[in-house]
């Protein structure tokens, strides 16, 4: 038998280095762009494990889940790690960074998550680079949810460190990622006797064995099938352009937060402010005395496959995730979920407006 995902021709070097320059262009940028093969925390990892160590000190900015697991990483590598923690619905600003320089002006690496899709903000990267480079530090930023969503420039931005997933609002797989390397960030790897080496974490691999060797032989067997699909999803964001991919991911923000307010029954969106909102996700916060995990239980009761999360931990209490990336990218999407947290809402009783977030959403969307 064959069979369409299988018995394919094995993926060459060269067609994996056009993939490569394909993410390169998404990103508009110069530096050297590696795909690894796995999800993105595979390079998450590997780029503070091959860039930091005991010599560093590291501002790790928290506004999710993530920047909590990068803190541990870098204190794992015996780095001293300064923690600028702000509150889960607001965004950190660039005043606060650069009020940490101030404060420990011998910080030399800064860790910061672009979108955060667990929490439902965006930080502003362009301003908060413009301090990183001020003051000669290296710049790790994780664009795992932003990327397809809203704008990710490294270069631009000083970023030195980018990773990338396609798998939200890309619309891509989960088993590849990427992660583009400055000359800069290359350099603190080759000098950090801790970097990775001979490991599926270590990019001074790629570097000394891909990226020196002119990309002519690939270090292991790809993830084909993953590779494949990368390759798809960036070739459809090509066709439509990215501008028309981010529209509908900042469409579907800003009709869900419409529609949400519209709906009532006392939900409200979990940032505040709108311009704080991540385009990849919208957080909502429940009313008093309703369990947002027992609300999304009952909204997923009538459609499974509708988008909706409660938050992780803790926040499962109080937070719902609308996850309108990707192929949900859609009014469509954004009302369904409305529709079934409206409908799980009137089941405790609470006054809902169906129709009005109906309508909201649909007004929103442009």
């Amino acid at each position: 038998m064959t069979h369409p995902f299988l018995d394919l021709a094995p993926l060459s070097a060269a067609h994996f280095a056009s993939i490569e320059d394909r993410v390169a262009r998404l990103l508009d940028t110069r530096q050297d762009v590696v795909i690894m093969q796995g999800e993105a925390l595979l390079p998450l990892e590997g780029a503070i494990r091959g860039t930091a160590g005991p010599d560093t000190t590291a501002l790790n900015v928290i506004t999710g889940p993530y920047g909590k697991t990068f803190g541990d990483w870098l204190r794992d590598c015996g780095a001293t790690v300064i923690d600028l923690a702000v509150p889960f619905h607001t965004a950190v600003t660039a005043a606060q960074v650069r009020q940490a320089f101030v404060e420990h002006p011998e910080i030399d690496f800064v860790s910061l998550v672009h979108a955060e899709a667990a929490t439902g903000n965006t930080n502003p990267v362009a301003e908060i680079g413009e301090v990183v480079r001020e003051h000669g530090a290296l710049f790790y930023l994780d664009a795992v949810a932003s990327i397809g969503a809203e704008p990710v420039l490294p270069d631009a931005w000083g970023v030195d460190l980018c990773v990338i997933g396609a798998q939200k609002a890309m619309g891509g797989p989960a088993g590849v990622s990427a992660v583009s390397v400055s000359e800069r960030a290359w350099a603190r790897m080759a000098v950090n006797p801790g970097a990775p080496r001979r490991s599926y974490l270590s990019l001074l691999d790629w570097k000394e064995r891909w990226v020196d060797g002119g990309r002519k032989a690939l270090l292991h067997a790809p993830a084909q099938l993953e590779m494949l699909a990368l390759e798809a999803c960036v070739e459809r964001i090509e066709a439509v352009g990215p501008g028309t991919v981010m529209a509908r991911h900042a469409s579907a923000a800003a009709a869900t937060r419409a529609g949400a307010v519209a709906l009532g029954g006392g939900l409200e969106p979990y940032v505040h402010d709108a311009a704080e909102a991540a385009p990849v996700a919208t957080t909502l916060r429940t009313p008093s005395g309703v369990v947002a995990s027992d609300l999304v239980a009952r909204a997923l009761a009538g459609d499974p496959a509708l988008p909706l999360a409660a938050g992780g931990g803790a926040l499962a209490a109080e937070m719902i995730r609308v996850n309108h990336y990707g192929a949900d990218a859609t009014v469509g999407a954004v009302q369904g979920c409305l529709a079934a947290l409206g409908a799980a809402l009137a089941e405790q009783g609470r006054d809902v407006d169906l129709e009005a977030a109906r309508r909201g959403a649909e007004d929103a969307w442009h």
